[in-house]
Order: structure tokens, then sequence, then C-alpha cells
């Protein structure tokens, strides 16, 4: 029995793989970050700045803690500060989710929501969030997790790479590959590191090829929630990071129903884009070898578009 909601983040299931990697490819796990409370691994970096900046006397009881975010974030911190007693503004837009906002709002989250061009995401509309970030910090001496360097979060995800680790090896598997799309690139970095510990592992990160920011030096406007934010992420530099491919958006968006059909994960645009990547290098490797990714969160967070549609 958990002494507390918090402790329910992480333990997570490490999934082979069986119908939708082509034959003659390397096997690839993913590891399953959907039943962490709010359905997402974001969950374990959110628990990591808040108990970080705890620990440092950066946050002082009761204090605001803003941040803006594509909407997982938003909701972990929000699930996290409603456990821990700390009142909560979060910045995203409309481009996002539905049932993360309501998610957000349902934990007793202030939402603020900036209007996007079209439902797309683009570089510009993370400026404008964070200049209501800055409003808020200024206005209400709030706490700024900034997620997109906030170091701290390469505590929590370290955690989820050792898991993978433990899981792993408890089944005689030795991971060669770990591939994974970035965003704010804290999971990336911090489950890199954790397996470069247990051994010698290749790192590619992934992008859409709609922003192939990393592999072209050019940002652009795509339907991948969580990643691709129009910048290369500063926490890439705090991993083991080998080489940046891109994955087509299209063939990422349309892998969604057959993962969750065909092998029972249910996740989101970005973890089937994280499948796409590691069954590209499946290919590659052929048998004998092994590729791990992660589905980010739960395809709950994803019903009221057309994700799921075909």
């Amino acid at each position: 029995m958990h002494s507390s909601s918090l402790h329910a983040i992480g333990g997570t299931p490490l999934v082979r793989l069986r119908r939708v990697v082509p034959d003659g490819a390397a096997e690839v796990l993913v590891k399953v970050e959907g039943g962490n409370p709010t359905g997402s691994y974001k969950d374990r970096m959110a628990l990591a700045v808040i108990e970080g900046a705890e620990r440092r006397g950066a946050l002082a009881p009761g204090q605001r803690v803003v941040e803006f975010t594509g909407g997982s974030t938003g909701s972990s911190l929000a699930f996290v500060c409603a456990v821990k007693g700390y009142p909560l503004s979060i910045v995203t837009s409309d481009a996002f989710a539905q049932e993360k906002l309501r998610t957000m709002r349902a934990f007793g989250a202030d939402v603020t929501v900036v209007p996007s061009e079209g439902g797309r995401i683009t570089p510009e509309l993370f400026v404008r969030m964070r200049w209501e970030v800055d409003r808020i910090v200024e206005r209400e001496g709030a706490f700024w997790t900034d997620q997109f360097h906030n170091t701290d979060a390469l505590t929590g995800y370290a955690d989820l790479g050792r898991e993978i680790v433990q899981q792993t090896q408890g089944s005689g598997v030795t991971v060669d590959v770990f591939c994974a799309a970035v965003g704010t690139a804290g999971m990336f970095a911090g489950v890199s590191a954790a397996l470069a510990q247990a051994g010698r592992i290749r790192a590619v990160a992934l992008e859409p090829n709609s922003s192939p920011m990393m592999t072209a030096g050019t940002p652009g406007p795509h339907r991948v929630e969580g990643i691709a934010t129009g910048i290369v992420p500063p926490l890439l530099a705090e991993g083991p990071f080998d080489e940046a491919r891109t994955v087509d958006e299209e063939e990422a968006r349309e892998m969604a129903s057959p993962l969750a059909r065909q092998e029972g994960v249910f996740t989101g645009t970005a973890g089937a884009l994280n499948v796409v990547g590691a069954i590209d290098l499946a290919r590659e490797m052929g048998r004998g070898h092994t590729v791990v990714t992660v589905a980010p969160d739960t395809g709950l967070k994803y019903l009221t578009g057309n994700l799921f549609d075909s």
C-alpha cells in the first residue's frame, strides 16, 4: 500500500513488439509509460523538479508554480502540485489535445490558453507562451520550473532508464540502441545516460520530418505533441547522443492504430513516431540485436482528435 499517490509513479512494463516488426529485423522493446498516474512519463519529471526545488529552497511552501507546456508536463505538474499543496499556473495552447487541458484543470491548475495558427505547433507559439510565463512570474512571484533547462528532470528520467536496465538484464537481453523523439530532451538524456552506465549503447534522437531542426537546422510546423519545439534542446547535451534522425510524421500517425490493434500498445503520436523510428533501426540492424524505445503516454489523451480514425 502506497502512503501517497506520488509513490505510484514508475514501475511501468517493458513490452516486446511481435506483429508490427518485420521478419528478420532486430527485436523492438517498448517501455509503456501510460500506466503512470496521469498516463504519462512526465509524472517522473514533474516530481523530480518539484522535489529538487524543495531541497534547494527555491520553492517555498504555498508558493505558486508556473510552466508553459504542450500538455503532458502541465497535467503531471498539476497532479504533483495538487498532492503537495502548491498552486499552479499553466500556459498552453489550443494546438494541444483538449484531454490534456481538461486534466490540468481537473487537478486544480489555472490554465492560460494561447491561440495557435490553425492548430499547428510552431516555434513562434512557444515564444508567445513563454511571454505569458514571464508575466505570471512577475505578477505572482511564481517559481518557474523551466523544463527546457532544469537538470532535475534527469533525476526522474534516470529512474526510467534504470528500470529498463533491470528489466532487460533480468531477461538476459542486451540493449544495442535506444531511440526516442525529443521535446525538452530530458527523457532522452536521462534514459540514455542510465543505459550507458550499464554498457555501451547507441543513442539515436528522433524528430518529425516536418520539423527537422536537429538534422537540418530547419524548424517547421507539425502535429506531434510533446516534441520538436523548434530548437535544439539544451538538455540534449546531458546524455550520450550519437545520431539524430527524422521520421515521417504521416507514417507515425498511421502507426498509432495498428500499434493498438495488433500489439495492444495504446499511445499517442509521439509514441507511434518512436516505434516507427525503432522499426527502421531494427530493419537496419537485423536479427540478434535489440532496440528500445518509449511509449510516452496513453492514447486516452488523443481520443477527441482523428489519430485513431483509420
